[in-house]
């Protein structure tokens, strides 16, 4: 996949089919979206996802705190589903002032030279926001573009969005968030050094150290799975402080595979959260630390069927 980032200035060689928006999570109603851009390759058209860096709610200081999905997570995932050239374009003081039909003109026709643009029913662009799904299908043919609109994909009656999949998330819902989202909401990252506690105890784990802007679900234990380089492993994982061997503010990620005897440090792995166990909890001692792995292992094993 090719990326260009940070320029506003770039030139796609042909006409393209392109999906603009946001892409926080990259739920359902996305993966909707992106099919359609998907299908036209068959028609020889590039798939190209134009995005904004940072996003506008980020920029604007309207969003939530916490991404549901790093830029590295986005890239991969894009990168996954078989897009061609993701566009990361530069949202600052110059181009938030780009009139819509300016963007329309002088990005989707002039630089992207898009053929064919699908787009959620809840669009905006351009200049406060001023431009919509209207004013984009009014200036299309001029243009010599298709534009398709993408209806809302439904859960339980409510329109499936970041705020939806956010909500589960902030709960420790892991299973409604995966239902959302089309698979398990998950941390990725490089595996680092911890404090060897666990190998200690006996119950070695892996450590990762998620981004300011990755929201994490409530501190506490999950089960999950890992994929790793060559492989993937069920395992427990606790997102916190560890505050009964720890007094330092960071939060990490750590994660216990069961019967798994490899050395992962220094890889990147994907940590999926299956179901939400128990919140995290400062323990007496050691001792009684261990005790309580010991049953959360146990009953994760019981989980997995292992």
């Amino acid at each position: 996949m090719r990326i260009i980032e940070g320029k506003a200035e770039f030139q796609l060689e042909s006409g393209c089919a392109a999906a603009i928006g946001k892409f926080d999570g990259i739920h359902r109603g996305h993966l909707s979206l992106l099919s359609h851009i998907l299908e036209q390759r068959n028609r020889g058209r590039e798939a190209v996802v134009f995005t904004f860096d940072p996003p506008a709610s980020v920029y604007f200081g309207k969003g939530g705190k916490g991404e549901l999905t790093t830029r590295e997570e986005k890239r991969r995932f894009f990168a996954e589903l078989g897009i061609d050239v993701l566009i990361e374009f530069p949202l600052n003081k110059q181009t938030a002032a780009t009139p819509a039909d300016v963007f329309v003109q002088r990005i989707l026709a002039g630089q992207m030279r898009a053929a064919f643009i699908a787009a959620g029913e809840d669009l905006s662009f351009g200049r406060g926001g001023e431009g919509d799904r209207r004013l984009l299908e009014k200036l299309a043919p001029g243009y010599g573009f298709e534009v398709q609109i993408i209806p809302k994909v439904l859960y339980e009656g409510r329109e499936i969005s970041s705020s939806l999949v956010r909500e589960a998330v902030e709960r420790g819902e892991m299973e409604r968030a995966c239902r959302l989202l089309g698979r398990n909401y998950s941390i990725s990252g490089k595996v680092e050094p911890g404090r060897k506690l666990g190998r200690r105890l006996g119950m070695p784990t892996l450590n990762l150290y998620p981004p300011e802007d990755k929201l994490l679900p409530p501190r506490g234990v999950y089960y999950s799975r890992v994929r790793f380089p060559g492989g993937s492993c069920e395992g427990i994982t606790n997102i916190g402080q560890k505050p009964t061997v720890n007094d330092t503010p960071a939060v990490s990620v750590e994660t216990y595979l069961y019967g798994y005897e490899g050395d992962l440090y220094g890889e990147e792995i994907v940590t999926k959260l299956l179901h939400f166990r128990r919140p995290e909890r400062k323990f007496r001692d050691v001792e009684e630390l261990k005790r309580q792995m010991e049953a959360d292992i146990l009953a994760g094993k019981k989980y997995h069927k292992i």
